[in-house]
């Protein structure tokens, strides 16, 4: 049975091909992740563990920013001398730097990265850990001279001798460079500048005895726990936060972990995709050779070998299709992993592939992966293959599925639909998010299943009307292709599912995104009141002498502010949340429009007023008067008083949670090192709109980072936010239909040997081979768009069901991208006719004498 196993696998393995593609693209991609992730981690952590100081001392800042504000906490740079007479202390360093700062060249041009790295401006000193030196020029002595990485200068021709304007929150001044520094280790992929530590206190953090931390060398024989220790037991009291060297390698690998997780599991989404539909691709391979080798196999049952031998037989060749394909997309993710790190080098990380990491795991999940796809989805034709009879060996060979009932799906089926119907209509019915969310994803899971399962039962209705002018258009031919489809139910529909599950997954996200896109336009068309908002590019705050720019700008009506900051607060019902608050001057409602269930802007803005969402207030039992203790950064513990209601329908942001808002002046006398994060603008009486946006762009010319935006420019904005969502499932959708096209070519690859004898007689007959080819194009074509309308209905209800949990986060407006809908149609088409060229061809050069003679 080995042997003969064997043969049959090297026998068949040209039609075996196009399965093991399947699987090669399934695993390249969990390879590729897994080597890429396990690559930049071990990298980084080799940065960070040489790099990273024996003990920091830095701000204890308990509340976590999740919206920026632009402050920067600081330490007395005078702790270090404090600490450097502590036992064990080698040396110490004062630390000045300040993450996503502008800094611009002669011409007002950026020289940060573009990639969404930062741009991190410090103060330069030397120690054995620095992860750079000085290879040309020499360090700065004075104020008004700097240094600046050699990735930076080469990509944006900054030479020594050159000025550099940084746009620090006290304000900006110019530095000339005196020197180029290269790192000695990995670059990251932000752009460095260094300034004489003194310049770096006052012109980057504002004052001259600030510092961001303190660098603490410890004396020879001394453990950095112990360092901690003594160090902690100095100071006393809590109000700094202490990281070993171990400590801080570790707290800067999580928050990279959150940039390499987001491309793991873009990758891994892409490796889901591939697996899921290279199962629909095997099985209907696994169905058509065991259908084809019916009479094979009733030999091997006629000469002794029994169910389970045959059964074994079928999954061995399964193992073996899995074992190649496992192995070449082991080599094609390592391929594919080179890749990623070389782009990763052309956004500035340079990371090396000699230095490629291939952990264990990587190989023995590919493995496992690659192997058990091909297993499962083997497992059910292979149960059929060990019920073939021996008397089979004296008869023709079988159509599998040709005949056979379909009870079983249609029961099966059905439960599965009335699951999946059940788990989204407890999605629409639900209030809260996380519920709705859950019994979203379970019912898209269960409602796929049952379309997978119940397919065959809805080719013939529904091909008979997709096919139906098609009889009328091209005669016999049309109706034989018709026919063909129609003939076997399972095939036609397990082809169908592979084009299916991507259609389903663009047609639901293209309803989502399209009712958020409408959703947040009819937001801004409801709430943006001001005729422009000045805002950084990336949402980042941005320094207050911009803001005086736009104050004292010719034309300038009113302008009103707003800021962020991170709070805590211990509410009635005795939860505390953390969240963010913004902070907006008096005369918001001349740039907000604010719909209020109790009270008004005027009571919201007065001082120690604060604002909250009504329905948030109702959860915490929280009323208008309730007096709320408030701790805001730097552990400044106040109390504020509720003053007001709203009823906003709008979306809450990440770390927004609560819509909570207080007046400027309240915020800025706890919070006052923030920066303001956007400035509304309205135009003076007799000024055109249009004329203040010409002097406002002209007067934030030196200020790259902001941008004038009216109502258009924000909904723009937000359309190309939510297309990058969509651009990430049209690249799903495009692998989908690479593997499902590969499913339809095999299928009818499959189907042309199947039928050799039949299309020998109908060429005899006088089928001529243009004819021929137009019916295996047709025949695909309804194929493809059964798939099609299969999936954009499916799609459709998915759609309605986020859109239901788009609603609980205040996205209200539903829209229908048909659009998009139709072009996937039109598009299905253009799959099946390209499908079916090479089958077509095949078929149409087939020697009519031997395709009769043909068993």
């Amino acid at each position: 049975m080995l042997k003969a196993t064997l043969r049959s696998f090297l026998a068949h393995k040209g039609r075996l091909a196009l399965s093991a593609l399947a699987v090669i693209l399934s695993v390249a991609f969990v390879a590729g992740s897994l080597i890429f992730s396990d690559t930049v981690a071990r990298t980084f952590d080799r940065l960070f563990a040489s790099t990273s100081a024996d003990l920091s001392v830095g701000p204890k800042d308990d509340l976590d920013e999740s919206v920026p504000t632009g402050r920067t906490p600081t330490v007395p740079a005078d702790l270090a001398e404090r600490i450097a007479k502590v036992d064990g202390v080698a040396a110490t360093h004062v630390d000045a730097t300040v993450d996503n700062i502008t800094v611009v060249d002669r011409d007002n041009d950026p020289v940060g990265p573009t990639t969404g790295a930062p741009t991190v401006a410090g103060n330069w000193y030397e120690t054995e850990r620095s992860p750079v030196e000085i290879t040309s020029g020499r360090a700065p002595r004075t104020a008004g001279e700097a240094l600046i990485d050699a990735d930076t200068a080469d990509k944006k021709d900054v030479a020594i001798g050159d000025t550099l304007k940084i746009l620090a929150a006290p304000g900006s001044f110019e530095t000339k460079v005196v020197g180029i520094v290269t790192f000695t280790t990995t670059n990251p992929g932000a752009a460095l500048v260094f300034l004489d530590t003194p310049t770096a206190q006052t012109k980057l953090l504002g004052g001259e005895n600030r510092a961001t931390s303190i660098a603490v060398d410890a004396a020879a024989g001394v453990s950095d726990i112990e360092l901690k220790r003594r160090v902690a037991a100095e100071l006393g009291g809590g109000r700094y936060e202490l990281e070993t060297a171990d400590e801080q390698a570790e707290s800067a690998a999580s928050e990279l972990g959150g940039f390499l997780d987001v491309i793991k599991y873009v990758m891994l989404g892409f490796a889901g995709v591939a697996v899921l539909v290279g199962i629909f691709l095997i099985v209907n391979t696994f169905s058509m050779l065991i259908a084809q080798r019916t009479r094979e196999l009733g030999l091997l049952r006629a000469l002794g070998a029994d169910r389970r031998q045959v059964r074994r037989s079928v999954l061995f060749e399964a193992v073996l299709l899995g074992v190649v394909g496992s192995t070449l997309g082991l080599a094609a993710g390592i391929g594919l992993a080179a890749g990623l790190i070389e782009l990763m080098g052309l956004f500035g990380m340079n990371l090396k592939s000699t230095e490629m990491v291939i952990a264990w795991p990587t190989p023995v999940v590919s493995y496992v992966v690659g192997v058990g796809v091909t297993f499962l989805a083997a497992y059910l034709p292979a149960r059929r293959a060990a019920q073939v009879s021996p008397m089979a060996a004296l008869a023709d060979a079988e159509i599998a599925g040709v005949g056979r009932p379909l009870r079983v799906r249609a029961v099966v089926g059905s439960v599965v639909a009335a699951g999946g119907a059940a788990a989204l209509v407890g999605c629409a019915a639900s209030s809260d998010t996380a519920t709705s969310a859950s019994l979203l994803g379970l019912g898209v899971v269960l409602s796929l299943l049952a379309t997978v399962i119940a397919g065959p039962l809805l080719v013939r209705p529904v091909i008979r009307v997709l096919g139906g002018a098609f009889p009328a258009v091209y005669g016999s031919v049309g109706r034989m292709s018709q026919r063909n489809a129609l003939r076997n139910p399972r095939r036609t529909g397990a082809t169908a599912a592979a084009l299916m599950v991507g259609l389903a997954l663009v047609g639901g996200l293209s309803v989502a995104s399209a009712s958020m896109t409408k959703s947040f336009d009819d937001q801004i068309d409801k709430t943006l009141g001001a005729d422009f908002v000045v805002q950084n590019s990336s949402f980042m705050p941005f320094p207050t002498e911009v803001t005086q720019k736009v104050e004292a700008t010719d034309g300038a009506g009113l302008v009103v502010r707003s800021r962020f900051t991170p709070l805590k607060l211990r509410m009635p019902d005795g939860k505390t949340v953390e969240t963010t608050a913004a902070g907006f001057g008096k005369q918001l409602d001349e740039v907000v429009k604010t719909t209020y269930a109790q009270g008004n802007s005027a009571r919201a803005l007065a001082p120690d007023r604060l604002a909250m969402d009504r329905d948030y207030a109702k959860d915490h039992d929280v009323r208008v008067g309730s007096v709320l203790p408030v701790e805001f950064p730097g552990e400044r513990k106040v109390e504020l008083t509720v003053a007001a209601l709203t009823d906003n329908e709008g979306p809450e942001g990440p770390g927004m949670q609560g819509g909570l808002f207080m007046g400027l002046g309240t915020l800025e006398k706890y919070v006052p090192d923030g920066q303001d994060s956007a400035v509304y603008v309205n135009s003076a009486p007799g000024t055109d709109a249009e004329a203040l946006r010409d002097r406002l762009d002209a007067a934030l010319d030196p200020y790259p980072q902001v941008q004038v935006r009216d109502q258009a420019d924000y909904k723009k904005l937000i359309r190309e936010q939510i297309a990058v969502m969509l651009y990430l499932v049209y690249a799903l959708l495009g692998l989908a239909i690479v593997i499902a096209v590969l499913g339809v070519v095999n299928t009818l690859a499959l189907s042309v040997v199947e039928r050799t004898r039949e299309i020998g007689l109908l060429r005899a007959i006088g089928l001529a081979r243009r004819q021929l080819r137009r019916m295996i194009r047709l025949e695909s074509v309804v194929i493809a768009v059964f798939g099609a309308v299969l999936g954009l209905a499916l799609g459709l209800v998915w759609g309605v069901s986020m859109h239901q949990v788009l609603e609980l986060q205040g996205l209200k407006a539903f829209a229908v991208p048909w659009s998009t809908l139709v072009a996937v149609v039109i598009g299905s088409v253009v799959v099946g006719i390209v499908a079916a060229l090479l089958p077509a061809l095949r078929a149409s050069r087939m020697n009519v004498l031997e395709a009769i003679a043909h068993e």
